[in-house]
């Protein structure tokens, strides 16, 4: 019979593909809604923070303010329940965040608008991105830390490349169902109810990714060194600090090119909704495909090399594929080509990524320290992305922001990589 706080023996499949699949589920549900949130972000804007008499611009500094805020509360929640993980154990802490990210994204389906409650409506909204970044905060560390503990030798890079191999599942799968409202519905339509049901299909998706959770083991490495020797608190904070460091061009080139990207195309390019979202599936197919060949890379090669290459492409590319964009006489099929190059190069940092931070902490502080690394990262270089962006173009008139942006936090990520010696995955 199982228990949520107790041990369940499955039959079937291994340990390791048990642990893949219940780390995986749970980091497609939080991404396919974060990824919502940002390919809805005019609309959102419109709804939720446009009173009467504002202005579209104004409202959607707003909205991304609000995304951002989430990713501020990332480190907590990375803190407070990789302190549980690490005490009590990876499982209950999954089963627990996912519970919570879950509520919070339905919820956000069903809340009232601007136009219905007033000044209410943007604070409840911004409640429920609160709670869904806290669980977000729990649900990198745990889930990494699963699949990297259960992990054969010299697999650790293939293994953790599928947490970011499902992060772009989730921000395909949102970008794939905005899609088909935007094809099926009206843009009245769209904007009245259609954008609700994205929110609301997150229930039978959590649902899922519990009852995945549920029959998922605790990992031998916990139950036999939980009760080990821990490092120095100065010893985790440097090591939390590299590891912020090292994934900070990934953080910064993933937001901007999978996420950020389709407003941008709205709001300084003119694009329509529809062309918007398939320029992001076009990105994300790009940063699919080469996660998981870079995690395997990283178990041969080194995680390092890997993702270095990776931070200097984006360093060297960033530019030149933003004006092909930005270029109205480029032909469709380099745009597209273009898209999907931006994502493979983000991609490559991706895949050893998660292996690599797992790598830089023992088990008795991991859960707490690669999530404190992963959340600090992601709250400055993600969650500001869309609103350092928007506002600096707004300010500035500048449209090659964007591509600024990626660069600068790739070139930080590869000093970072360069000044620290290799480590081989094991």
């Amino acid at each position: 019979m199982t228990v949520i706080f107790g041990q369940r023996r499955s039959a079937g499949r291994s340990p390791g593909s048990r642990a893949l699949a219940a780390g995986s589920v749970g980091n497609f549900v939080e991404w396919y809604e974060f990824g919502v949130y940002g390919y809805f972000a005019t609309v959102i804007a419109e709804r939720f923070f446009t009173p009467e008499g504002g202005g579209a611009a104004e409202a959607l500094v707003r909205t991304y303010a609000s995304f951002g805020l989430a990713f501020f509360f990332r480190p907590v929640g990375a803190a407070l329940f990789g302190r549980l993980g690490d005490r009590i154990g990876r499982r209950p802490v999954l089963i627990l965040v996912i519970v919570l990210m879950t509520a919070a994204t339905t919820l956000i389906g069903a809340l009232p608008t601007y136009a219905t409650v007033g000044a209410l409506a943007p604070w409840l909204l911004t409640f429920l991105r609160i709670v869904q970044g806290l669980s977000a905060g729990g649900e990198f560390g745990g889930a990494v830390a699963v699949m990297t503990e259960f992990a054969p030798p010299g697999r650790r890079g293939l293994y953790g490349s599928w947490q970011s191999f499902t992060v772009a599942l989730g921000l395909l799968g949102g970008a794939g169902v905005a899609a088909l409202l935007a094809t099926l519905l009206t843009e009245r339509q769209l904007g009245d109810w259609g954008w609700r049901l994205p929110f609301l299909l997150t229930l039978p998706l959590g649902l899922a990714a519990l009852w995945l959770r549920l029959r998922l083991d605790e990992t031998p490495v916990f139950r036999r060194e939980a009760a080990g020797e821990r490092p120095s608190r100065r010893a985790v904070a440097g090591a939390i600090a590299l590891g912020a460091g090292r994934v900070m061009g990934w953080s910064a080139a993933g937001y901007t090119f999978l996420v950020v990207l389709p407003t941008f195309l709205q709001s300084t390019l003119g694009a329509s909704f529809r062309q918007a979202l398939a320029a992001t599936v076009l990105a994300n197919l790009g940063f699919a495909a080469t996660i998981v060949p870079a995690g395997a890379l990283s178990d041969r090669y080194g995680r390092r090399p890997v993702m270095l290459t990776g931070a200097l492409l984006v360093v060297t590319l960033s530019l030149p594929l933003l004006n092909v964009l930005q270029d109205s006489g480029t032909s469709t099929a380099l745009k597209g080509a273009a898209l999907c190059g931006a994502g493979a190069v983000v991609g490559l940092m991706a895949g050893p990524g998660p292996a690599m931070l797992a790598e830089l902490f023992p088990t008795t502080v991991r859960h707490t320290g690669l999530g404190l690394a992963y959340a600090l990262s992601n709250a400055v270089f993600s969650g500001c992305a869309g609103l350092i962006i928007t506002e600096t173009i707004h300010r500035t008139g500048n449209t090659d922001i964007p591509a600024y942006y990626a660069a600068a936090a790739c070139a930080v990520s590869a000093l970072a990589l360069a000044k620290s010696p290799g480590r081989r995955g094991s």
